[in-house]
């Protein structure tokens, strides 16, 4: 597949071919992520050379004209593409949900693509820049920290985080070893430098990094050497075996509804109220149930475990955000929930519909929060998402983009949140984020950094159909776990809905699109990881070395004509 012939990589005529490298990169950047079904662990080995033919192609464009543009239009041309494959539900989702005319789907997936693909665009530019001063040498030495400060950037700024390359190893026991210290980005790191290893390997086979004309005992010793090297963390992280599975000391009841997540028939209707309470109150009361020992649809065992007599109460309930019409200032809502805990002698965590009264305003503000009420019927506190979804529940840059609301008929208009709390909840602290905001490990981790010894993670996943978004909001939110080092109990409207182990092992889990409940056992962890006390230490480091190269190239590049292109 890679033993492309030297004059791909040297012909001045063969600019066609470098856009073909770039695209056989997009292909295979897919393939370590779930596409529409949870993914096969072995799919994570295209991650350790699924980028090399984007640098292959990159190297090449030194001795092209224009070599900066060049660069940029090849790795903006794999992006484009690659956000394209990897984020195609927006188009089912917001074609089922979004209330579009026809084609706009289809356009807003070109426009998302297009926007983030910029990134990519950025990182070749950035590449071509360090090589045009230097050498392909120093540009594959570069790639990697390039590549970590662009992910970054990502979650800094545009907030789309959605799949960096680390989480396509979330089942490599060796390599996420790193993240409880460097997050995910760590681990994106080590896979562009195996990229950019593999692509050095092979250009020094071709002479293209030493000059050589042919590949000589040097070439022939560099290739195995490296080869080897390479393969050896590979073949590791296959036999890495994780601490044993520890036993849980708690139990939470995740309840998961099923709704249409449209809303149609939730929001009014004679009985609407009564109906919704008899679901959750059954569903919470189902103490003994059946689970999937693993990850839904991967052929993991189904235990039915002894019910006793007398089952023990849980410790927590939790009801994940849903469209069901649960307002905080509604009495109803209070009332309900106060005697459905006091009943049962147990605390709840409820994804709801949070209000603020802003008197200077004269009008609500409303939130998308997650309740949480002690067994004995009192209101503990409030979380409110901090990290809203764009399009989804607000319109970005209202001001400029004043035609969104009519192409996305169905956007909810939620306020943000300020700040992460924790909750003391029978002598435990918990930590609770809402759905997107599971993408964001610097935000996550600020519940374990305030004290937080078990997560909570409630999400609406049904918006996704049955699209590959299900399977990598799970993934991501596995990473979460493992950064971290906490169980996190995960309660959705109609799944993922699973309990998750320190190291990102999906304990126990329940089928997708079923009314069902899940008696999930976990425990608490008081330890805080260097990730959850400093965050993106090791990112940051990336930005300032990446900046400062590539600086470095562009303001003491020789000023001579050829260079100014």
């Amino acid at each position: 597949m890679f033993a492309a012939p030297r004059k791909l990589i040297s012909s001045a005529s063969g600019t066609w071919k470098l856009f073909a490298l770039a695209l056989l990169s997009a292909v295979l950047l897919e393939l370590p992520f779930p596409l529409a079904g949870p993914m096969p662990a072995w799919r994570s080995l295209f991650a350790w050379f699924g980028l090399a033919p984007l640098l292959w192609a990159l190297t090449a464009v030194a001795k092209r004209p224009r070599p900066l543009r060049l660069g940029c239009m090849l790795g903006y041309f794999a992006g484009v593409f690659w956000y394209m494959g990897n984020c195609y539900w927006v188009r089912d989702t917001m074609m089922k949900y979004g209330d579009m005319p026809p084609f706009a789907p289809e356009l807003l997936l070109l426009a998302y693509s297009m926007y983030l693909g910029l990134y990519w665009g950025f990182f070749g530019l950035c590449f071509a820049a360090v090589q045009k001063r230097f050498s392909a040498v120093w540009a594959l030495a570069a790639a990697p920290f390039l590549w970590t400060a662009l992910d970054l950037a990502t979650a800094r700024i545009t907030s789309v985080p959605w799949d960096q390359l680390g989480y396509s190893q979330v089942d490599n026991g060796l390599l996420n070893q790193l993240a409880p210290w460097t997050g995910v980005y760590g681990i994106s790191f080590v896979l562009v430098a195996a990229n950019a290893l593999l692509a050095g390997v092979r250009l020094v086979g071709y002479g293209a990094l030493t000059g050589n004309s042919g590949r000589g005992k040097l070439g022939n010793r560099t290739i195995w050497l490296a080869a080897g090297l390479l393969a050896i963390p590979v073949l590791i992280s296959g036999i890495c075996v994780l601490p044993p599975p520890s036993a849980s000391t708690a139990t939470a009841m995740l309840i998961q509804p099923n709704l249409e997540v449209s809303g149609v028939g939730y929001w009014n209707g004679p009985g609407e109220w009564e109906q919704h309470m008899a679901l959750f109150a059954h569903l919470a009361s189902e103490s003994c149930k059946s689970s999937i020992a693993g990850i839904p649809e991967t052929g993991a065992p189904t235990v039915h475990p002894p019910c006793p007599a007398q089952p023990a109460r849980p410790d927590l309930v939790v009801w994940p955000e849903s469209p069901a019409p649960y307002f905080e200032e509604d009495p109803r809502f209070h009332a309900s929930l106060a005697a459905l805990a006091t009943s049962t002698q147990t605390p709840f965590i409820v994804g709801s519909v949070g209000m603020e009264l802003v008197p200077a305003e004269r009008s609500w503000r409303e939130y998308n929060s997650a309740l949480v009420m002690g067994q004995d019927g009192r209101r503990i506190g409030r979380y409110d998402k901090i990290h809203l979804v764009p399009f989804g529940e607000y319109v970005p840059f209202q001001r400029f983009l004043f035609f969104a609301r009519k192409l996305t008929g169905k956007v909810s208009r939620f306020d943000r949140g300020q700040e992460h709390r924790t909750f003391l909840v029978n002598g435990h602290r918990y930590g609770v984020f809402i759905c997107y905001e599971a993408v964001f490990a610097d935000e996550v981790r600020e519940f374990a950094k305030f004290g937080a010894e078990v997560l909570v993670n409630i999400s609406d996943d049904g918006w996704y159909g049955d699209t590959s978004a299900p399977w990598q909001h799970l993934n991501m939110t596995r990473m979460r776990a493992i950064e971290n080092r906490r169980w996190i109990v995960r309660a959705t409207n109609n799944g993922v809905t699973a309990v998750i182990d320190p190291y990102g092992r999906v304990r126990q889990s329940i089928p997708r699109r079923a009314e069902d409940v899940l008696a999930a056992g976990y425990a608490f962890r008081s330890d805080i990881t260097f990730y959850s006390a400093h965050g993106d230490v090791f990112a940051w480091a990336c930005v300032l070395l990446s900046l400062g190269l590539v600086g470095w190239a562009v303001l003491e590049r020789p000023a001579r004509k050829e260079d100014r292109r």
